[in-house]
C-alpha cells in the first residue's frame, strides 16, 4: 500500500487520493494550496464532507456550480474522472 501519492499527480488529485486514504487535513491542505479551477470543486467537496455546508456553498459559488446533490462517493467519482481526463 502505498504511503504518498503517485508522482505526477496535480494537486487536486492529490487532495482526492488523500481523502480516499481517510486523510482529510491531508486533502484539505492539497486542495487550499491551489485556488484554481481543479482546486475549487475538491476543496467544495472537503468541506461538504466535513459537514461545513456554509463553506462547502462558498466553494460551489467560487467554481460556478450549484451543490453537489449525489452521494459523497458519486462527487469524489466524478471529480476525479474529470480531472484525470483533464491529466
Amino acid at each position: 500500500m502505498r504511503s504518498d501519492p503517485p508522482e505526477g499527480l496535480g494537486l487536486a488529485l492529490q487532495a482526492l487520493w488523500w481523502d480516499a486514504k481517510g486523510d482529510w487535513d491531508r486533502a484539505h491542505k492539497c486542495a487550499q494550496a491551489r485556488d484554481d479551477d481543479a482546486g475549487m470543486p475538491v476543496h467544495a467537496y472537503l468541506h461538504r464532507k466535513e459537514g461545513d455546508q456554509d463553506n462547502a456553498g462558498y466553494w460551489y459559488r467560487r467554481c460556478r456550480k450549484p451543490p453537489a446533490t449525489v452521494t459523497l462517493e458519486e462527487e469524489w467519482e466524478e471529480l476525479a474522472r474529470a480531472l484525470l481526463a483533464q491529466a
